[in-house]
């Protein structure tokens, strides 16, 4: 009998001892998951959530457009960035894709435009389609330049005067030009076209000198005068001799 007593005595001991141990171990371990990595435990890693989304810019709407091609435009440098269609909308694509855009599409022709409008309502192209045949050109980054390449050594003095068609702007909408009736572009930086908003109108008649160029698509120049016909202003100081 003594044997047996002893024999249920440890056996009681024993399944008090683990469920204890088995109790202590709860204990320990929930923390070490709820915590994260400890030194020698493996945790499963959750990915973070993805960024929210970048803001649009509110400066620009999407535009889906179609039109016949009136003339291509120009910068000072001569590259064709740009064309009016028929009903005077102003298009504006970037200057690397110019030969693409006269390749692709020619005065008279009707053409599908894809991009954005400022609040100046220029559109700038990202996609330009030719309905006739099916030809898209679209946006992408321009080649890089040569090395010691240079921009702006070719360009001549020229002047013009008109009546301002229309007024272009910046991608901010902030004046930064005219276009005239002729299809002469005149450029001003947007703190110069700032000093001339009485004159910055649709109708007014302007006159201009500065440096540029003239091409057959069409004739476009940065002013360094900027006023009415007999009475410019000078933008920038002489250089002192």
């Amino acid at each position: 009998m003594k044997g047996l007593n002893l024999n249920l005595a440890t056996t009681i001991c024993a399944a008090l001892i683990l469920t204890a141990a088995s109790a202590a171990y709860a204990q320990i371990a929930q923390p070490l998951h709820a915590a994260g990595p400890q030194a020698g435990v493996t945790t499963s890693l959750v990915s973070p959530p993805p960024p929210p989304p970048l803001a649009a810019n509110p400066n620009l709407v999407q535009a889906n457009i179609a039109g016949v091609v009136k003339r291509y435009l120009i910068n000072p440098d001569g590259d064709v960035d740009g064309m009016m269609l028929a009903d005077n909308t102003l298009v504006m694509v970037p200057p690397h894709l110019g030969s693409q855009v006269v390749a692709s599409t020619a005065p008279g022709e009707r053409v599908r435009i894809v991009g954005e409008t400022t609040p100046g309502g220029t559109v700038r192209a990202q996609q330009i389609i030719n309905d006739r045949t099916g030809m898209s050109i679209a946006d992408q980054p321009p080649p890089p330049r040569s090395p010691g390449e240079r921009r702006g050594t070719g360009l001549v003095k020229l002047e013009a005067s008109g009546s301002i068609l229309r007024v272009t702007t910046a991608p901010r909408g902030e004046p930064d030009g005219v276009l005239l009736a002729d299809g002469t572009v005149v450029k001003l930086t947007p703190p110069v076209a700032s000093q001339f908003t009485s004159l910055l109108q649709p109708g007014t008649v302007i006159a201009a000198q500065g440096y540029g160029t003239r091409n057959r698509y069409g004739e476009s120049l940065q002013a360094t005068a900027f006023g009415t016909p007999g009475n410019l202003t000078p933008l920038y100081d002489p250089q002192p001799q």
